[in-house]
């Protein structure tokens, strides 16, 4: 069977996801699911929602601030697929936000349409022991002609799938307990990577994707968690490349 560039593409990033140390960041391994999403798939972007330890929805990443804006709005109207995907359980199809069908969430469809998303999608993030999240796929006019179909829904789940063992991947981590656990790490760990991304996109003077993604290559290529990397900018420590990355 021949394969296709495509199909090698998402098997490096179902490696990528699933290739992780014991002590891996969970907010990166978020992250790299929703960038892995945006590059795979035809959609304007993608986000992640989950659980905290009180059962409560709270946003956890997006590939880029228009869908980050976008799971914070939903949070604050409690209001959304992202919130009714992570709350059941269940997979959403690909749902337009105009027309009658925006009426299933009218707030949310107002302001995803002002800023030019149109449709939207969801799967669940399962865990061996339990549903932690959801993976939220959106989409623009520009993505209307060729929204996901049923196999590249497929796609999104199974690499939502492998996302989420990760967090039971140890024998200690199989019970619900230590995946919210792993799941508090990674919402902590947001307020500090979105207190690193406004101080570079400040000091550098560059749009805050673009601090993110200096942010992110930057840990990279040193092999140094994005986190603890966040963590020293927020604290005024900038590495000098990051001016030049």
């Amino acid at each position: 069977m021949d394969i296709t560039e495509s199909q090698a593409r998402v098997a490096e990033a179902m490696r990528d996801l699933v290739h992780r140390t014991t002590d891996f960041d969970p907010l990166e391994l978020l992250h790299d699911l929703t960038a892995h999403v945006a590059a795979l798939l035809p959609v304007a972007g993608a986000g992640v929602t989950v659980l905290d330890e009180l059962e409560r929805v709270e946003y956890a990443t997006a590939s880029d601030e228009r869908c980050r804006h976008l799971e914070q709005v939903q949070i604050e109207l409690d209001e959304g697929p992202c919130l009714e995907a992570t709350r059941t359980g269940l997979a959403l199809p690909v749902s337009s936000l105009t027309g009658p069908p925006a009426l299933r969430w009218p707030r949310f469809a107002r302001n995803a349409r002002r800023v030019g998303i149109t449709a939207v999608a969801a799967v669940p993030l399962r865990s061996p022991a339990v549903t932690i999240g959801a993976l939220n796929l959106m989409l623009s006019d520009q993505d209307s002609d060729t929204a996901p179909d049923g196999p590249q829904m497929r796609i999104a789940q199974a690499l939502a799938d492998a996302t989420a063992s990760c967090f039971g991947h140890r024998q200690e981590a199989r019970d619900q307990a230590s995946v919210t656990e792993q799941l508090t790490i990674a919402l902590d760990s947001r307020l500090v990577i979105e207190q690193a991304k406004g101080v570079l996109s400040e000091r550098l003077k560059v749009p805050v994707d673009e601090a993110f993604q200096r942010l992110r290559r930057h840990a990279r290529a040193r092999q140094q968690k994005l986190t603890a990397l966040a963590t020293e900018i927020a604290q005024g420590a900038i590495p000098t490349e990051l001016a030049h990355s």
